[in-house]
């Protein structure tokens, strides 16, 4: 069930539903170059999409200045910066701007910068994969076929009996793929959406052997030749092909087979490209980095320190220290500056540059405030030793010590925070290390035998490979089981605990793990379709997304450092001006000092002390473990928006089937009139029953196979003279009996007499929300079966925590009051709307939130999308369609109702964290700027020297960082734990 969901290749942003959201999906407006208004651009439906790894920026205020520099560019849609995984994610309209010019702009504001991927958010033609349920014929596909033709916007369409699949090529601007299902669905077949996008993957091989430009050509026209093959890309530097290929038609393992076959006496080999340095790699790399530099600033520093407060201490060595060379130049003042001078001009580059790229952009952010700072205090001690040296008279006193320290604490301060922030990812980096690196590979005959095994990198796999998984192992790939019987553990991807069973037919998630026994499985969806390649790229895209609220750390960001510069002017002049015009007596000033040396100490810590960084990071990193976190549990979070809106939902309307019930109806009961064998009885019910595709009649049939377990694909008795009436039941002669199933109108049509028992029970049955289900043998009515759609385990009980959450429940479906009224009695919903159609759900989401609510919509089908979208917050159930996967903002995986609760309550503890964050950032700052000014000094000759300062402002950052990260400890709430959801108990 798990892949069903997560079979997207393509995700798309926009709605098919008009305009149904009371918010917009992107927070900015399109914006068009000055002078060209929206007719003349036609700009609409060629957006395009462009990742950049932006590498060298250290707070928000970088990123910043990266998304100012490029929002200024014209055709630019939106741009999000993400400091945290140093990406930027930037939304253009091709027709005025391109992916270079956005990447030089990047690169113009001073930081490295690199184009990761590109794609355009829609396309003229996109396809889709159905598949198709009930077809028995030629006959069958053809009326698919033909009524996918005739719908306008469809170009292609193509209908595969022996798959019972459909693809269906159309144009996503006059139709969506929901249309396409209803087409389905109405000439009489069940239609369930495998994946939509244009069907295409690509990977990246290193040729080795390849000494000219022609054995590039030669292996380049080889693979070009090969079925399937969509594009080749060559970079004849690092000898790497990139191949765009069909999946359903070639794979990797032939790519290679054609590359090494293509030289003489095999002199190419080919293997799969390394991946370059992805955000782990620039992660450890960043954190190497602040380590080296914080090393060797404790080589020069550690000295400086020893030499400016213990040495001076000790007799002898403070003699040679104080000893003069020319005029008051002391030994000790110049060892100070010779070893300060690596720490500030080498070491310290980093904040030089930053501060540079920072203000050549307008955008000043903490690298400006270091520089000023440490400068400050460096070139005063120079001025201060130069004129010892020239003069008799003057003895200086320099603060050496504090700008190498101040440094040296900065770096360690960012070498801590890198090492944290680096955690907050880590979901993201368990989940792409769950695929096995190896995989068995089977040959099989004609009859299904193996012949062969062969270990492969399981990156080879390919569509319709076999794999072989024994117990205990990873299984390499999703698929469905072919032979073999086991339980696998899917908990790693889908947060539930308990094994699922896996016999013949059923699917599997690749990097689940097998527990008991051998499974044979066939590859359905590999590398980039598979369901855990999309559970990355829709946790990582989560984390790109900024929360609303973090806005508010944003414009703060922008005048935070002017004003803290403000700040640190204004503190040095009124402690100078103090001191010139005697305004304090001259015992506060230190021995060591003179006024003007006290104000420039005061002016220097109001610099250092004053941090932008745990401001910007406040939300992000809070953001990024909450959305690791709920992938972890099973409940997919798309991002900062979702979770802001979730924390504050106050009303949830749940639709009925398939989401409060289980959505597959089932046989309940079944009450005989005449004295039968239960077996015997539905030998004959199953065998007229097989032939119909009701879903009613199926549930019948698969009831009836309960009574024959010890067979695997039980064969019915032949029926005869078979007939389905349409809206009444069946009839058939089996085993020379007439048999007959169906409702009421169907005995009285056939005047078959109804006892008052029959009808006492078929009253009874109604009354509990079922549906009544009557059987004639030979003319008699012999028995009565009660068919339910019955509620999903524990749903009473997540209504009634919810109602103690102070949340609000309503229930909006599509099926009869009657039946609504007593789902919802059953489950203790007071509110319900019945017989709702699709867009009349979106309209009761709207009158909801019109009514001051915060609405939480958990669907499951395609009639449910517009109303998720609708919805503030809309929750699919993991077992849903596609579409409403789509539609939604939270993906429960599990499909438990009690994840409901549980996204409720991880966004709200992730709003706690974010709202703790902001008010140590804030706080520490409102209170750590005074006392550097000062404000304590006159009342108790507490001051805070510059590097003590320095120390203050990197801790503050790093304990952001570490609130966020306690987010990992989460658990669910007690009440969920202490729930004790069992199976579903059929009578």
């Amino acid at each position: 069930m798990a892949t069903k969901f997560l079979a997207l290749a393509c995700i798309r942003k926009e709605s098919t539903y008009g305009d149904l959201s009371p918010r917009p999906r992107y927070p900015s407006m399109p914006k068009y170059p000055k002078g060209v208004s929206v007719r003349e651009t036609n700009v609409e439906g060629s957006e395009a999409k462009a990742v950049f790894s932006v590498m060298g920026m250290t707070c928000s205020a970088c990123a910043g200045s990266v998304e100012k520099a490029v929002k200024r560019l014209p055709g630019i849609r939106e741009a999000v910066v993400d400091v945290l995984n140093n990406k930027a994610q930037v939304l253009f309209y091709p027709s005025f701007v391109n992916e270079e010019t956005i990447r030089e702009t990047i690169e113009d504001a001073g930081f490295e910068v690199t184009l990761i991927q590109e794609g355009t958010s829609d396309r003229s033609t996109q396809v889709c994969r159905i598949r198709i349920n009930g077809m028995t014929c030629t006959s069958c596909s053809s009326t698919v076929e033909q009524a996918l033709q005739a719908i306008p916007g469809v170009q292609k369409a193509q209908v595969a009996l022996a798959t019972e699949e459909a693809e269906v090529h159309y144009d996503p601007n006059t139709l969506s793929y929901n249309q396409i299902l209803e087409a389905i669905n109405d000439t009489g077949f069940e239609a369930i959406l495998l994946s939509t996008g244009v069907d295409m993957s690509k990977i990246g091989l290193k040729i080795g052997g390849v000494r000219t430009q022609n054995s590039m050509r030669i292996i380049e026209n080889s693979l070009q030749a090969l079925p399937g093959v969509q594009s080749i890309d060559i970079d004849p530097e690092v000898n790497k092909i990139s191949i765009s290929y069909k999946p359903d038609v070639t794979g990797p393992r032939n790519f290679i087979n054609v590359i090494e076959s293509s030289g003489t006496s095999g002199r190419f080999k080919a293997t799969i490209f390394p991946e370059g340095r992805g955000r782990e790699s620039h992660r450890q790399e960043e954190i190497k980095q602040y380590y080296r530099s914080f090393l060797w600033s404790l080589v020069f520093t550690v000295p400086v320190f020893l030499i400016s407060m213990i040495f001076m201490y000790i007799p002898g060595i403070k003699h040679a220290l104080e000893s003069k060379i020319v005029n008051m130049l002391s030994i000790g003042a110049i060892l100070r500056w010779v070893l300060s001078t690596p720490v500030q001009f080498i070491i310290g580059r980093r904040f030089y540059t930053g501060s540079y790229k920072a203000l050549r952009n307008g955008s000043p952010n903490m690298d400006v405030l270091i520089a000023l700072g440490t400068n400050a205090a460096y070139f005063y001690s120079v001025y201060s030793v130069l004129r010892s040296a020239t003069s008799p008279s003057f003895e200086s006193t320099d603060f050496f010590e504090t700008s190498s320290m101040l440094i040296s604490f900065i770096l360690l301060g960012k070498y801590l925070e890198v090492l944290a922030k680096g955690k907050t990812s880590e979901a993201i980096a368990k989940l792409m290390d769950l695929t096995p690196g190896t995989a068995t590979l089977l040959t099989l005959d004609d009859q299904g035998n193996v012949i062969r095994e062969e270990e492969i990198d399981s990156r080879l796999i390919q569509r319709n490979d076999v794999i072989k998984i024994i117990p205990g192992a990873k299984i390499a790939s999703d698929g469905f089981v072919i032979w073999g019987q086991s339980h696998v553990n899917e908990s790693m991807i889908t947060g539930e605990a308990r094994p699922v069973s896996k016999r013949k037919g059923d699917t599997v998630i690749g990097g689940t793990v097998n527990e008991n026994g051998v499974l044979h499985i066939k590859a359905t969806r590999v590398g980039s379709e598979s369901a855990l390649s999309q559970i990355v790229r829709l946790v990582e895209s989560a984390q790109m997304a900024k929360a609303p609220v973090q806005k508010f750390a944003d414009r703060i960001s922008r005048y935070f450092v002017p004003l803290v510069i403000i700040l640190s002017f204004s503190t040095w002049l009124a402690w100078f001006l103090a001191g010139k015009f005697h305004g304090y007596p001259s015992s506060w000033i230190p021995k060591s000092m003179d006024s003007f040396q006290l104000a420039l100490q005061f002016g220097i810590s109001v610099m250092v002390i004053a941090c932008p960084c745990a401001l910007g990071l406040a939300t992000p990193t809070a953001v990024m473990v909450g959305t690791g976190v709920g992938a972890s549990q099973g409940v997919l979070i798309k991002g900062g928006q979702a979770l802001e809106s979730a924390h504050k939902v106050n009303c949830i309307v749940f639709d009925k089937t398939g989401t409060l019930t289980i959505g597959k109806p089932v046989v309940v009961s079944t009450r005989l009139l005449k004295n039968l064998a239960l077996r015997d009885f539905y030998e004959l019910v199953a065998a007229a029953e097989v032939n119909s595709e009701h879903p009613l009649a199926k549930a019948i049939v698969e009831y009836a196979k309960k009574f024959r377990e010890d067979e695997e694909s039980p064969k019915w008795p032949e029926a005869q003279d078979f007939e389905s009436i349409t809206g009444h039941g069946v009839k058939a002669i089996v085993r020379n009996k007439e048999v007959m199933v169906g409702n009421k109108s169907l005995m009285l049509e056939n005047n078959i007499p109804i006892s008052i028992d029959a009808e006492e029970i078929l009253a009874e049955t109604e009354g509990m929300a079922q549906t009544g289900i009557l059987v004639s043998i030979d003319r008699e009515v012999t028995g009565v079966l009660a068919i339910s759609d019955p509620l999903k385990p524990g749903a009473h009980e997540v209504i009634s925590i919810l109602k103690s959450m102070k949340v609000r429940s309503i229930m909006v479906t599509g099926d009869n009051w009657g039946t609504a009224n007593s789902i919802a009695r059953e489950v203790g919903i007071e509110t319900v709307i019945a017989e709702a159609k699709p867009e009349h759900k979106a309209e009761k989401v709207k009158e909801l939130q019109a009514a001051g609510y915060i609405v939480a919509m958990v669907g499951d089908g395609i009639n449910d999308s517009p109303a998720l979208v609708a919805a503030d917050v809309g929750m699919a159930i993991g077992a849903g369609t596609d579409i409403a996967i789509e539609a939604a903002d939270i993906v429960l995986m599990k499909s438990n109702l009690e994840d409901v609760i549980t996204a409720i309550d991880l966004s709200r503890k992730t709003f706690f964290r974010i709202r703790l964050n902001y008010v140590w950032a804030l706080g520490y700052n409102l209170l750590g700027i005074p006392i550097a000014a000062g404000a304590l000094f006159p009342g108790t000759g507490f001051r805070l020297p510059p590097w003590i300062a320095g120390a203050a402002m990197a801790a503050s950052s790093v304990s952001v960082v570490v609130c966020s990260l306690l987010l990992k400890n989460y658990k669910r709430p007690k009440k969920l734990e202490n729930l004790d959801i069992g199976g579903i108990m059929i009578e």
